[in-house]
């Protein structure tokens, strides 16, 4: 009996060991409650959808209060929940941006086929103008080969006297004489002339032109004008043939003969429009019609003058302009 039980104890307390064993490895086996796994995840959910909202929020930028500054940033912890956006605001897209400049684009189309259309009318007027013009003076026609041959050149200095209207005072005044010729001068007139020194440079045609400017100066007007139709005839394409026709009709203005100087005039605004002194031959060809007494003509050359030479008209000879304007009545 008593090995009996010394044979029987060593198995009891081997199943009470493996039970309590069995117990705690059960108890370490067991899984993790399901509240604390929950946690994690939603806290991992929640963090993704708030960074998700901040990329929205780089991406689609906006001042008009649905958007707002990003909530993640390094070393920061998500926040918990983020309001929703507020309800009825304005959005912006790249459709409505692009109709937003479709709209822009037709409204500057507009504006640029109105605009042409008022310089295709304002043109029209001006070929008006200067037909009337051509049939007032009676102008000969320039040859398309001439015109083209017309450069822009610099604007070359001219002495101030250039621009005076009248003879000085102090010359006695000279008969008339047929264009391109001289009248019998006397011989104190005669020494007058040959006291007017002609330049002598290395430029023929510019030595040409100063001479006649002297001559026109000094009052000479039959001998300026014989010497400007030399220089106009023989050096037609010098930088200063804008200079020697303007003047050349300068001197029959200022020698009483209005309708040779008004051919001269509208010749050499025909030329080359945009000559030295092409602005000038219009002015004055509106003075050859007021002498000429030709308001009607007169009115058309002051208005293309003041529309075709705007900064001119208002500046160098803004007091030619004026002057000329108060001895007509224009409608």
């Amino acid at each position: 009996m008593t090995a009996i039980l010394r044979t029987r104890a060593p198995n009891s307390i081997t199943l009470r060991l493996a039970s309590v064993v069995l117990a705690a490895v059960t108890v370490a086996t067991a899984p993790v409650p399901a509240l604390a796994q929950d946690s994690a995840a939603e806290t991992r959910l929640r963090k993704i959808e708030a960074e998700v909202r901040a990329i929205q929020r780089k991406v689609f930028p906006g001042g008009d209060g649905r958007f707002f500054e990003p909530q993640i940033t390094p070393g920061t912890q998500a926040p918990a929940s983020t309001p929703p956006p507020t309800s009825g605001a304005p959005s912006t897209t790249a459709v409505t941006d692009i109709l937003v400049r479709l709209d822009a684009l037709e409204a500057q189309l507009q504006a640029l086929t109105a605009r042409s259309e008022e310089q295709a009318n304002a043109l029209g007027q001006m070929e008006q103008r200067l037909a009337a013009l051509e049939t007032a003076a009676n102008a000969p026609v320039i040859p398309a080969a001439e015109t083209a041959s017309s450069t822009i050149q610099p604007a070359a200095t001219v002495p101030a006297a250039a621009t005076v209207v009248a003879a000085p005072a102090a010359k006695p005044p000279v008969q008339a004489a047929p264009a391109g010729s001289v009248a019998s001068p006397s011989a104190t007139r005669l020494a007058a002339v040959q006291a007017i020194a002609k330049p002598q440079t290395a430029d023929a045609g510019d030595d040409e032109y100063s001479y006649g400017f002297r001559l026109w100066n000094d009052g000479f007007f039959p001998e300026a004008r014989q010497q400007l139709t030399k220089f106009v005839e023989q050096f037609p394409n010098h930088s200063r043939i804008s200079f020697g026709r303007n003047l050349l009709g300068r001197a029959f203005l200022d020698d009483n003969m209005p309708e040779d100087a008004a051919r001269w005039f509208l010749r050499n605004y025909q030329a080359n429009k945009a000559g030295d002194r092409a602005p000038d031959s219009l002015l004055y060809l509106g003075v050859s019609m007021i002498a000429m007494k030709d308001t009607k003509r007169a009115c058309i050359a002051l208005a293309e003058f003041a529309e075709t030479y705007p900064l001119i008209a208002s500046g160098r000879l803004a007091s030619d302009y004026q002057a000329s304007r108060a001895k007509v009545k224009c409608s």
